[in-house]
């Protein structure tokens, strides 16, 4: 007879409720059919019954993962976790699905050793100023509760990848695909701002891309509400993401309104066209002074099949003083869709990571990230920081040479004429001109050449 000893595998897999007996049998008699060698008597590892288990579809990757290690809580209320999607500023997102409804979800955890008076008046907050919205192009919530001493926000699942992800996978987007799904995003900008309220945090990992191409804008936990004064908890104080502060964010919180989201969104643009952030490289600290002071690097610099008519939709969502700046995420929409198109986005490929996704919280465990909603962190990869020393760091404008000023975006109320394009030769739509210009010398170095030719030739005969 099999050694039937329940292993720390097996134990968790029956507790959980997933697994029947019956289903650990069958599985078991299929691992010995693929594997004779192993006979009726054999000993099967935890790890290819799991494997089994997983192949035949009675649980999932993440649901093995966690009973191998002898965990068997794998629910939140009524939601049955079935994946981990990623670790937010507020906590872990998990995948799941509702019990009776079988309506796949995300569900976010506030960190249990996060979970003092304030942070939980703050999580509430956030799945109140959530509820209030219904767009298209914003996540929406769904639900919310409380498992033990676990906090939790239900939100819709949406497939594909955030537009950070998606860049770092594949490159930068064309002007095409950031039109439109930027100009997604601005529509739902604009359904939150009519509704008064400030996401505070736009950046690309809060646009969701679907693979069909549909964005959707995430992670309300900073958002605020217009003319909310000291009722809101964050007042006076600078959060966000360092990458995408508006100035205003920077020099005086109280000051925040909807051209921040502009300003934000417009330096979200700028990392999709180019792949990187607009001040590269530096502290959370300085990279707020450049936001202040300086100009990023014309993108042409990255991506030289960039319009200069894109760039100064970028250039007037970036401007430095608000009231210069595009005025509403309505008028950024109307801007870029000229450009925008239907064909979807390919998302990047979700590979798994080397990190081993945590256990659902259990109100006993204290999480390992410590997390501060008022902290100004920098959302920029490690390649982009890698180059802050190369060729591709930006200048300082008031110390730049006569060069670095051309190749730096443009401002909308500039003195002078907006920067010349890079060399010709770089530039793809001017490839014609290029080639007409190369003839052109090619023909009168020919021509002179046989001139002299000739004239060589009579005096020798």
């Amino acid at each position: 007879m099999p050694n039937k000893t329940r292993s720390v595998f097996r134990n968790a897999a029956l507790l959980s409720g997933l697994v029947a007996q019956s289903q650990l049998d069958v599985a078991e008699k299929l691992l010995r059919l693929d594997a004779p060698e192993i006979g009726s008597e054999g000993e099967l590892s935890d790890e290819n019954l799991a494997n089994k288990l997983v192949e035949t579809s009675v649980i999932t990757r993440y649901q093995a993962d966690q009973m191998l290690t002898g965990r068997n809580k794998l629910n939140l209320g009524p939601y049955l976790v079935t994946d981990f999607i990623g670790q937010g500023g507020m906590g872990q997102v998990f995948k799941a699905v509702h019990n009776v409804m079988g309506r796949e979800s995300a569900v976010k955890i506030l960190p249990v050793h996060k979970s003092t008076p304030e942070a939980i008046a703050n999580f509430t907050r956030e799945i109140r100023t959530q509820a209030k919205l219904d767009h298209p192009n914003l996540v929406r919530a769904y639900d919310a509760g409380q498992d033990g001493s676990v906090h939790y926000l239900v939100t819709e699942f949406v497939p594909g990848t955030d537009l950070r992800r998606l860049i770092r996978s594949d490159g930068p987007l064309t002007m095409q695909q950031a039109a439109s799904v930027i100009m997604q995003a601005a529509r739902g900008l604009q359904y939150a701002h009519e509704s008064n309220l400030i996401h505070r945090d736009v950046k690309p990992g809060n646009i969701l891309v679907t693979p069909e191409g549909v964005a959707k804008v995430s992670d309300l936990g900073l958002a605020g509400f217009m003319n909310e004064g000291d009722d809101d908890p964050r007042a006076g104080k600078i959060v966000g993401t360092a990458d995408y502060l508006s100035p205003e964010q920077i020099r005086n919180p109280h000051e925040v309104s909807n051209v921040s989201d502009v300003y934000s969104l417009g330096c979200t643009l700028y990392y999709a066209i180019t792949g990187k952030v607009p001040f590269p490289g530096g502290t959370p600290n300085s990279k707020a002074q450049r936001h202040l002071a300086e100009t990023p690097w014309h993108p042409k610099r990255f991506n030289p099949d960039v319009t200069e008519e894109f760039v100064e939709v970028i250039a007037d969502m970036m401007e430095k003083d608000p009231a210069s700046r595009i005025p509403s995420a309505a008028e950024v929409a109307a801007r870029l869709e000229p450009w925008a198109t239907e064909v979807g986005v390919s998302p990047a490929p979700l590979t798994k990571s080397p990190w081993t996704p945590p256990p659902l919280p259990t109100g006993t465990e204290e999480s390992a990230q410590d997390t501060d909603a008022s902290r100004v962190d920098s959302e920029e990869s490690d390649s982009s920081r890698q180059e802050s020393g190369s060729q591709w760091s930006q200048g300082t404008v008031s110390g730049g040479t006569a060069n670095q000023e051309t190749r730096q975006l443009p401002t909308r109320r500039s003195s002078g004429p907006l920067p010349p394009p890079l060399p010709l030769v770089q530039l793809p739509r001017h490839g014609r001109q290029n080639q007409l210009a190369v003839i052109t010398v090619v023909a009168v170095v020919v021509g002179t050449v046989g001139v002299g030719i000739g004239f060589i030739l009579a005096k020798l005969f």
